[in-house]
């Protein structure tokens, strides 16, 4: 039996469409990734802080507005591919001017783009905004190849510290641990007693260069508990894949109490051990600089 053509017509688009379902089924399995992962875009997932959340908000926005615009410059050519690919050795019909199209090709672009800027700008502010009494600051020293983080805390209610202490600094065989509080703004002023390194907790989506003879500073609040890995995003010399910290966020209670037990002299692993934390960095490890030791871990 022969099929008729317009039975054949009417399957094709039935047959594209089960065929682009196939490939966004098959692109993440292949991948080996979730659906959540593969529409993430390439971002973590771990939103700590709001100013985190809203940027991935602000990607995720951007690529789904990219997407839609492939999509429809993609249909554009194969709808032209189809429609008017050649039948015949006659010349199809020139159309020299197509004012509403050209307006179409000339005005969008320009309303994509000032959507996207507005949302930047607006995110950015946020990100970058400065209160006037943040309820905690810490100084962030970077050097080769390692940090200390010092703690310049003075609780108004008379229950932390008065004077600034000094903690974590890390060593070849000590990953330093920068411990702070959940549901607070702190804010985090960099110093660097050497070269240009960079503060970078990859689960914040944000870092900032740490410049010699120049503070920086940011500040963020930590919504969620946890240890988070930390790294320096600057080219900074011989070790610089080996300059790692881990940010401990804990909660407001526990962390007025390792800043007591600092204060009574007890080191970084003892006061986090003090309040039932694991008292060493459990996202990475140190490296090791013996000789002919092969790669470092």
């Amino acid at each position: 039996m022969v099929e008729s053509p317009s039975s054949a017509a009417s399957r094709r688009p039935r047959r594209l469409t089960g065929l682009a379902a196939l490939v966004l089924l098959t692109v993440p399995a292949l991948a080996g990734c979730t659906v959540q992962d593969a529409f993430a875009f390439g971002w973590p997932q771990t939103l700590p802080t709001p100013q985190s959340e809203e940027m991935f908000n602000l990607w995720i926005g951007s690529a789904i507005a990219a997407l839609a615009v492939g999509v429809f410059v993609w249909g554009l050519i194969f709808w032209c591919i189809i429609r008017y690919r050649k039948r015949s050795d006659e010349l199809p019909a020139q159309t020299r001017y197509n004012l509403p199209m050209e307006m179409l090709f000339t005005v969008t672009p320009f309303i994509v783009i000032s959507v996207l800027f507005y949302y930047t700008a607006v995110i950015q502010n946020n990100v970058t905004k400065l209160t006037e009494d943040p309820d905690h600051t810490v100084t962030v020293t970077a050097f080769k190849w390692n940090w200390e983080f010092t703690y310049n805390d003075t609780d108004p209610d008379g229950d932390g510290p008065a004077e600034p202490v000094s903690a974590s600094v890390g060593t070849s065989d000590y990953i330093p641990v920068l411990v702070l509080p959940t549901g607070e703004t702190i804010r985090i002023k960099e110093e660097s007693a050497d070269v240009i390194h960079s503060f970078w907790v990859p689960d914040l989506l944000f870092k900032r260069d740490v410049m010699p003879g120049f503070t920086n500073e940011f500040e963020i609040t930590i919504e969620e508990e946890g240890a988070y890995v930390g790294r320096c995003a600057e080219l900074c010399g011989a070790y610089h894949s080996m300059m790692n910290f881990e940010l401990r966020a804990v909660s407001s209670e526990d962390y007025q109490a390792y800043l007591g037990h600092l204060q009574e002299g007890m080191s970084t692993p003892e006061a986090l051990e003090a309040i039932g934390q694991d008292p060493y960095a459990t996202t990475t490890k140190p490296f090791d600089t013996k000789p002919n030791s092969g790669e470092a871990s």
